[in-house]
């Protein structure tokens, strides 16, 4: 039985991969949705205009009447937490452990009491450097060494999952770079997809950080891109299908792709010609930078999720010409 038969929670709903999620839902005749977020003073309210959902509360009025009254808001099939600050330069540990940690272990523990499916987002930044490899099968999550707090506070509850005894029970999604529509709002935290339209509408040039390391030459640094549309599919996966599967799950395209592959499958998407400058990277950046990343998805496969993972270039091509040209959000 699919847990999206009944009424769903989407946490983060108006934010860049939970509106997708929500698109996803919609797209499968799924409306009973109630979303939470902060949408404060940004223009992520606008991802949520083309999107068919039961209700909207923000995030701490959600909190406030969930710790008054755990049965306020009545059953759920499925929770999927995706709210979350996901700002990798964000300063303010003890907010990032509040709103990242401390939430995730209420709903997570207010999910299980009341029957609900929580899946929730994780995050591969839990994985730093890749130092201690980035698989999803060792259960020593006590070797992983984030580098920075946005990536510890994911940590955090992912280790007090495991001591809790809830990891078979739930899913932690531990997503890649993702990029696609419905992240405009991001500022600085946008997919360099986003950023280079931006940069090439103005100047028909893309900036790209230097390598500081010498085993990785200019452009040469690597990362696992995924589609946001690919990452909704593996993230619905856990909650539409007979799987009961529990855990940490790596959600990547399994390839790791340089920038400079990337850059030009967005100039190639725009019919132009590769313009590609190098810059410093901020000082603040550097030792917190991860040079490499790729996602082993065989722990996914092996639920059964079978499904295709859309080429770069055939994604950067649906985002670029689908979406970023016309102004589109997802939904439209």
């Amino acid at each position: 039985m699919s847990s999206l038969d009944g009424r769903i929670l989407v946490t983060g709903g108006a934010g860049f991969i939970g509106s997708a999620l929500v698109w996803a839902l919609n797209q499968r005749g799924h409306s009973n949705i109630v979303i939470t977020d902060f949408l404060g003073s940004d223009e992520k309210w606008k991802n949520l205009v083309p999107l068919k959902f039961a209700d909207y509360v923000e995030a701490g009025a959600f909190r406030e009447k969930l710790a008054a009254n755990p049965s306020a808001f009545g059953r759920f099939s499925a929770v999927f937490h995706l709210g979350a600050c996901s700002a990798t330069t964000e300063k303010n540990a003890s907010y990032l452990a509040d709103n990242n940690y401390n939430v995730t272990k209420e709903l997570a523990e207010w999910s299980l009491g009341h029957g609900a499916r929580f899946i929730y987002a994780s995050s591969a930044a839990t994985y730093g450097d890749g130092a201690q490899g980035m698989d999803d099968v060792s259960g020593d999550l006590h070797r992983l060494r984030p580098l920075n707090m946005y990536g510890y506070s994911k940590h955090l509850f992912d280790l007090h999952a495991q001591r809790e005894g809830w990891l078979p029970r739930i899913v932690g999604v531990k997503y890649f770079n993702v990029y696609g529509p419905n992240e405009d709002h991001k500022g600085d935290m946008r997919s360099l997809v986003n950023k280079a339209y931006q940069q090439i509408l103005a100047t028909g040039r893309v900036s790209l950080f230097k390598s500081h390391k010498p085993e990785f030459k200019d452009g040469e640094q690597m990362r696992d891109f995924l589609y946001v549309k690919d990452a909704i599919e593996m993230t619905l996966h856990f909650a539409e299908s007979a799987t009961t599967a529990g855990g940490l799950y790596n959600l990547g395209s399994g390839e790791a792709n340089t920038w400079l592959t990337l850059t030009r499958a967005i100039f190639a998407a725009l019919g132009r010609e590769p313009a590609i400058d190098f810059i410093d990277m901020p000082e603040v950046l550097r030792g917190k930078y991860q040079y490499f990343t790729q996602a082993d998805i065989a722990k996914l496969r092996a639920t059964g999720f079978t499904r295709k993972i859309t080429p770069l270039a055939e994604a950067v091509r649906d985002y670029v010409q689908g979406y970023m040209v016309p102004g589109k959000k997802l939904g439209e």
